[in-house]
């Protein structure tokens, strides 16, 4: 589902308004004609269309992430997804003065792991924010957003999907690892915990070169794999929000 299927940022239209316009054949801006709402809700909606359509065409995700309710921010997905970035960080602990080891970064199908003291930088941060149109994350807007904000003295505002919070309308809960279970998702490396990237971490202090190179690959694992976590619960809530009303019109037509 992409955001040309969707009317519920507009103003008077909400989550029956929206399933009576899709009801009704009308699952793609193109389709609207001013039919099936009324005439101040019809003219809010192509005002929506037309701003909506000048973002598309400028790039801009930012438009739509404030323009949609926060649950419904999950239809971005689709429609950005190729300039998304999968993004994870490892850090030596929950506190206020604990430091960010590494930060992995999967976009495009490639993955880039900064690493601290060598190319974990302010600058290569802020390379890396600034290539991405969408970030994806799990549990990222309370932990790893603040955490990078903090360590590094910068706001982060670029768009930001949270696989955590889709995840609980699908009664998926747990940590990102229990979830990937639950879906079908294979490791082929042992599953590693918080716990274990901070003993990690000391180890490499000690001079343990071996256990960098595992915390790192741990690090891209989760990086890379919400990638195709994202796409599972996507094309779940596709299934489960977009899909039975475009059926039911297609019933009706037949």
């Amino acid at each position: 589902m992409r955001v040309e299927n969707s009317f519920i940022p507009v103003r008077g239209v909400g989550e029956k308004t929206e399933r009576r316009l899709w009801e009704a054949g009308v699952t793609h801006w193109d389709d609207f004609d001013g039919s099936v709402v009324g005439p101040t809700t019809a003219d809010r909606i192509e005002a929506f269309v037309d701003r909506g359509r000048q973002s598309l065409d400028a790039g801009d995700a930012r438009f739509f992430y404030d323009a949609f309710p926060s649950a419904e921010r999950w239809r971005l997905y689709e429609t950005f997804r190729e300039k998304a970035s999968y993004f994870d960080i490892e850090t030596t602990g929950l506190g206020n003065y604990a430091d960010v080891t590494t930060v992995s970064f999967h976009r495009g199908g490639e993955t880039r792991t900064l690493v601290r003291g060598r190319d974990l930088t302010a600058e290569a941060l802020a390379e890396e924010l600034d290539r991405a149109s969408l970030l994806v994350s799990y549990n990222g807007v309370r932990f790893d957003v603040p955490f990078l904000e903090r360590a590094f003295d910068r706001s982060i505002d670029v768009p930001h999907f949270d696989l955590m919070y889709p995840c609980r309308r699908l009664d998926l809960t747990g940590g990102l690892k229990v979830v990937e279970r639950q879906v079908g998702i294979a490791r082929d490396r042992p599953d590693l915990s918080g716990r274990d990237a901070v003993r990690l971490w000391r180890e490499y202090e000690r001079g343990d070169e071996d256990a960098l190179e595992t915390l790192v690959s741990y690090n891209r694992d989760d990086a890379a794999n919400l990638a195709t976590l994202a796409d599972v619960l996507c094309t779940e809530l596709h299934d489960r929000v977009f899909a039975p009303a475009c059926d039911e019109f297609r019933a009706r037509e037949t």
